[in-house]
């Protein structure tokens, strides 16, 4: 490993050891059907630095959804511990807000404005003048102070989407948890939020903890990436990404990374609770 390189690996990794806001520790997760009991993940461990983009990918029944409701308060690990800044997680709190892929629990009966404003007002955090002026920051923020007074039911899917995200990072929470909130959208406008958000990222530097089973997806949007085997969800691989974006889409390095990807994923032999630095053109094992 060249000189470059290796301080570059250093730096990641001192990073991401340095106060890590959120510390998933040994996590196996469980959920009851009709028939039986499923162990939906299995002593699933990872942290997550203040403003990192750290993405949870694997395929669809490997737990990376239920990790997320888990961070969330919705529910308790039969084994591990969750911690936020050093407090173990007891159930849901404003300081983690979900954006969920189903854009119409927007009430239809609030502007776009007063969904923003809802959760300000119920939860206490600000009066009504206040939250009136932070819902109207952060559509600005999202682009859409134009529409703060119309009805959910005259937006397109992708403006849904932006009242949902405004919504929650009104409430400034610690850390903004993401369950593949494009997933319902066609390609094009799902290319153009994953755009969006990373604008805004770059703007607001919110913690993002990001779930999604396209590769492609996570290599844009996260900075971190960790890979979950199939069900039941173990540690694969953590990647440590560097940002392509959505110009490097259907380009040889991104599509060679992708590749790379896969095979950490479905091939035991290739991972096994490693972490990686992904460069452009090469995997290499940071340690």
């Amino acid at each position: 490993m060249n000189a470059h390189l290796q301080g570059h690996t250093v730096s990641n990794l001192q990073a991401v050891a340095t106060s890590p806001l959120l510390h998933v520790d040994n996590v196996s997760l469980e959920y009851r059907t009709a028939q039986r009991v499923v162990r939906a993940t299995h002593h699933v461990s990872f942290e997550v630095g203040k403003a990192d983009r750290f993405v949870l990918l694997g395929p669809s029944g490997c737990g990376k959804s239920t990790l997320l409701k888990a961070v969330a308060g919705f529910i308790e690990p039969q084994e591990g511990t969750i911690r936020l800044q050093d407090q173990a997680i007891k159930g849901p709190g404003p300081d983690r807000i979900v954006v969920f892929q189903e854009f119409d629990q927007l009430p239809p009966w609030k502007t776009v404005k007063q969904n923003v404003m809802f959760p300000l007002q119920v939860s206490g955090t600000l009066p009504r003048q206040e939250a009136e002026q932070r819902a109207l920051h952060y559509l600005e923020k999202v682009g859409l102070a134009a529409f703060a007074d119309a009805y959910p039911h005259t937006l397109s899917g992708g403006m849904k989407a932006r009242v949902a995200i405004a919504r929650a990072l009104a409430m400034q929470p610690k850390i903004l948890l993401m369950d593949e909130p494009f997933a319902a959208l066609d390609a094009l406008t799902r290319r153009k939020m994953q755009e969006e958000l990373l604008l805004l990222w770059e703007e607001v530097r919110f913690t993002l903890l990001f779930v999604t089973h396209s590769i492609e997806e996570a290599l844009v949007v996260g900075n971190r990436i960790l890979l979950l085997s199939p069900h039941p969800g173990r540690v694969r691989a953590e990647i440590h990404s560097h940002q392509y974006g959505l110009h490097s889409l259907g380009g040889s390095e991104f599509q060679a990374s992708a590749r790379r990807i896969h095979r950490l994923l479905f091939d035991e032999e290739q991972a096994q609770n490693q972490v990686f630095d992904l460069d452009f053109t090469d995997v290499r094992i940071a340690y």
